[in-house]
């Protein structure tokens, strides 16, 4: 197996779990077909890699919508909590960089990367918690703003008291409860 493409066997397992979410979570997806993602995804085996990446780190990746302009279905992590296997991590490199002590593993932002998926905007975080209440006890970085992120911060997000709310913090530190969610276009 090659380090971006899935056995068939790998493949096939991931199709059932990924069609058994898709049908047991309608509302994320109205008016789409298992049919049509299903033969996307077939034709796009780096994007099985992705979604198999999201899916082993605890995403519980699901479609959510499909952008009709750029023609792309569109995949999302919908676990509960921002996903376990990638949380204690840092917003990017240069955050990671410029830790002296205690650094972590890890940046949400090279992750996201090697993992082939993009980190979820603030308005794209909105947009999932429209489909669900996520995040009740994790936060998860989302993209900043250069102009933030140039002063040395980063964003994050939650969902507490039945709203979200977008915070702020150093891009530098992290926290046991806060990683990211991927957003893979299909």
């Amino acid at each position: 197996m090659s380090k971006k493409k899935l056995s068939p066997k790998q493949s096939e397992s991931l199709l059932t779990t990924l069609q058994e979410r898709f049908e047991n979570n309608m509302p994320r997806h109205k008016g789409l077909k298992w049919s049509q993602v299903q033969s996307r995804l077939e034709a796009h085996p780096d994007k099985l890699w992705s979604l198999q990446e999201m899916e082993s780190s605890g995403g519980e990746p699901d479609v959510i919508g499909y952008d009709k302009k750029a023609d792309k279905f569109l995949f999302c992590d919908c676990s509960e909590e921002t996903p376990k296997g990638r949380r204690s991590i840092c917003y990017d490199r240069q955050a990671l960089n410029s830790r002296k002590e205690h650094k972590p593993k890890n940046s949400a932002m090279d992750l996201a990367a090697e993992m082939g998926v993009e980190i979820l905007t603030e308005e794209q975080y909105r947009e999932l918690q429209s489909l669900g209440e996520f995040d009740l006890k994790s936060s998860s970085w989302v993209l900043t703003p250069p102009a933030i992120r140039k002063l040395g911060g980063a964003i994050f997000c939650d969902r507490r008291y039945d709203h979200v709310f977008t915070y702020h913090n150093g891009a530098e530190s992290y926290y046991a409860v806060r990683g990211f969610r991927g957003l893979l276009k299909v």
